[in-house]
């Protein structure tokens, strides 16, 4: 019997993996990584320089670690050229795979602002442990440190960064931070407590280069205002790995098309994960990850199963204002009413008829995101 194989070792790869010998400890199993395997939380590592955590501090297990508690085959350091569905197979470097089903778990990659300037090379992401160490090493001795983006990772390192006592700046087109998850009110609520601990803002501004300066970095915004750092981090937000299988031609939108079951355009291949499109869902968090892992393992293990996703607050990692956010699914008609004062804002995103479709809580009000969460409709049902 050919094994079941999973391509990704990342949290959704291995969340799957241990979803699935849940449910049966004999199919065989294998999973193939183009890092060491190594298993560790990802969002970690937006607030690990903060907690004084290594890269290596950061791992949970190894691979050999991991392939003895799944027991699994883990192939690392591979890379998968191609698909050949057809031929149910994987075609690697060096050799092939076949496979009786297939799970692709991906993930995605950072996106790269097209910058001009002869330094443009130097701006780092941080999507996996490779990316952490040398942020790490980069910080080393690091004074000025410039952000791009202030989503919901550039905010996380804008906060983690200046806990460790960095001078941060942090630029945006956008007019207020979180500009796509929060209303303008927490926005700006977001902005100040960051600003009370020392992060300045560049909002409404766009980077045009970057660009060596005799102490370091220069990063040129539109206008001609410079922002001199050591070291610069993009955070501009992630894209879908999808060019395997649109190589393969699986079906591709934002992400990899699946539906409820996570079955892609070819029967017997399924993604999950950053890299995947549920129906019309891409859901780079957590607990969507999770709901996806469980579902796919009980249809690999012959109960098949799809996918519900309830509502799923995210909770923001800034100390210096305490934030969970449920968004309300994009394209549904409705507004933001927001309560409370400087201890705290209480967002609802209400529809025409007053039913509540998302909501933002800061500060205090946190303290209302179970009774909340209870309240809202689900994502996917």
């Amino acid at each position: 019997m050919e094994p079941i194989v999973i391509v990704g070792s990342g949290l959704a790869g291995y969340g799957l993996a241990r979803e699935v010998r849940k449910l049966d400890p004999e199919l065989p199993l294998v999973i193939v990584t183009a890092d060491d395997g190594s298993s560790y939380s990802k969002p970690n590592l937006s607030n690990a320089l903060a907690v004084g955590k290594t890269a290596q501090q950061l791992v949970n297990a190894s691979a050999e670690a991991m392939a003895q508690q799944l027991g699994a085959a883990i192939r690392t350091h591979t890379r998968v050229d191609a698909i050949d569905v057809p031929g149910s197979r994987l075609l690697l470097a060096g050799g092939e795979l076949h496979y009786s089903r297939l799970v692709l778990a991906l993930g995605a990659d950072p996106v790269r602002l097209p910058l001009d300037g002869v330094a443009a090379h130097e701006v780092l992401s941080v999507n996996d442990l490779a990316d952490y160490a040398r942020l790490r090493g980069k910080l080393a001795g690091a004074r000025r440190v410039a952000i791009l983006g202030a989503g919901l990772i550039g905010c996380e390192f804008a906060n983690d960064f200046a806990a460790c006592g960095h001078a941060v700046e942090v630029v945006d087109i956008a007019s207020q931070p979180l500009g796509r998850l929060l209303p303008a009110e927490a926005g700006l609520a977001m902005r100040d407590a960051l600003a009370r601990a020392g992060v300045r803002w560049h909002l409404g501004r766009t980077v045009e280069a970057v660009e060596y300066a005799p102490a370091g970095l220069e990063v040129l915004l539109a206008g001609g205002a410079r922002i001199c750092a050591d070291v610069v981090v993009s955070a501009v937000g992630l894209r879908p790995r999808t060019q395997l299988a649109q190589s393969a031609g699986l079906a591709v939108k934002r992400g990899i098309a699946v539906d409820g079951a996570l079955e892609s355009s070819a029967p017997g291949v399924y993604a999950l994960g950053d890299c995947a499109e549920v129906e019309g869902h891409v859901l780079p968090f957590v607990m969507p990850i999770m709901h996806a892992a469980r579902a796919l393992a009980a249809t690999l293990a012959g109960r098949p199963q799809r996918v519900s996703y309830p509502a799923m607050p995210v909770v923001v990692k800034t100390p210096a204002l305490p934030t969970v956010v449920c968004p309300p699914a994009p394209g549904r008609g409705g507004a933001w009413t927001v309560a409370g004062g400087a201890e705290g804002l209480a967002a609802r995103f209400l529809d025409a008829d007053g039913a509540m479709l998302g909501f933002a809580l800061t500060g205090r009000e946190c303290g209302k995101r179970q009774a909340w969460t209870r309240e809202l409709p689900p994502l996917l049902a």
